[in-house]
């Protein structure tokens, strides 16, 4: 059994950790035994708590020095990183070591923005990655970005979402789920941090043009208390904030369609999700997300409140296009952007990188 250390310097809960908690209870099926390094903070505590009752053991660390010696009897070292001092500990672990990239690599705002952040980039990030043994991303476009930008050869592992989580309900459950949430109307559903990336605020102008549809925003982060203010003073009655939720899956099952018009991520898990929910998704047509998506599941359209209201006004008056969006959506995921293949895909990467046999 090949023993695999994941480290992750997270300050709290993310996409990259959902990803950990979904992909890694998989590995023990392939003949790996995962374990996890946290950092000791309290907002990580559910995580452990996740993972372990998952099967995952899960350590904490005082300092990333402490790390070396805590690692030191595994096959091979996985670092996730948020903060670019942490690709110090690259010189310092021993191989083999591989990093997974997470990193939400292109932000698309005006006035030259996105040039700087890819400068910024590649001066704290991207520099550190060549004392890994290997670099690992998501998607194909992040393997071409970083190829194409820093000269970073990288091996892709498709990240997943796990459809017996994520699936459609019932017409049975489905009603109950709507009268649980109070959802009477055709619903959006926006999961995601209140960032500016996320562009909750193309979501509110949509709301304001959309007055016969509800908007439901799940999360919490920097711009909510800004968001909620502005969402008061426009009137918003058709816009919920339901704050963060861990019932994310069954929220996904009561909605009618995910509306996420991301300036940037590399694709966002939120169009995964919504795609094995079975829900048709309106999204934006940025490379990332074309890998993941196309024109036969779901909507990709400029992030701008005006088209993104006529988006959701088709889908209301098209119910079974939609429904056939969502259908299609959920075979791709099944086919290619499952939890079980993105486990296979991760589980024959660290075989090859630490040459331990079956």
């Amino acid at each position: 059994m090949l023993r695999a250390a994941f480290i992750t310097d997270a300050p709290r809960i993310a996409g990259s950790e959902i990803w950990l908690l979904e992909t890694l209870p998989k590995l023990p099926q392939q003949r790996i035994s995962p374990a996890v390094f946290l950092p000791s903070s309290s907002r990580l505590a559910r995580l452990k708590e996740l993972l372990e009752a998952r099967g995952v053991p899960t350590h904490t660390y005082p300092s990333h020095n402490a790390l070396v010696h805590l690692t030191e009897n595994y096959d091979v070292r996985i670092l996730q990183a948020w903060y670019p001092k942490t690709y110090l500990l690259l010189k310092k672990l021993p191989s083999p070591k591989a990093v997974f990239l997470h990193d939400q690599l292109e932000y698309h705002y005006p006035f030259g923005i996105k040039r700087l952040y890819q400068l910024i980039y590649g001066a704290t990030k991207a520099s550190k990655l060549k004392d890994a043994d290997a670099v690992l991303v998501g998607t194909h476009w992040a393997a071409h970005y970083l190829r194409r930008h820093f000269g970073l050869e990288t091996q892709v592992v498709a990240v997943g979402v796990d459809p017996d989580r994520f699936r459609p309900p019932s017409p049975e459950e489905r009603q109950a789920l709507r009268s649980l949430y109070q959802f009477s109307r055709f619903t959006l559903l926006t999961p995601a941090r209140f960032t500016l990336e996320k562009n909750h605020l193309a979501v509110l102008l949509t709301a304001r043009l959309t007055p016969d549809a509800d908007f439901v925003l799940v999360g919490e982060g920097s711009w909510s208390k800004g968001l909620r203010s502005l969402a008061r003073v426009l009137n918003l009655s058709n816009v919920r904030f339901l704050g963060r939720r861990e019932d994310i899956a069954e929220l996904y099952r009561a909605a009618d369609a995910v509306l996420f018009p991301t300036l940037a991520d590399n694709p966002g898990l939120v169009i995964l999700e919504g795609m094995a929910s079975g829900l048709p998704v309106i999204t934006s047509p940025f490379p990332p997300q074309q890998e993941v998506i196309s024109p036969r599941e779901g909507l990709l359209v400029p992030p701008h409140p005006r088209n993104l209201s006529q988006a959701v006004r088709w889908l209301m008056q098209n119910p079974q296009k939609a429904r056939e969006l969502g259908e299609k959506g959920r075979q791709r995921i099944l086919s290619e952007r499952s939890v079980d293949v993105g486990a296979l895909m991760l589980a024959d990467v660290l075989r090859a990188l630490s040459k331990v046999p079956l």
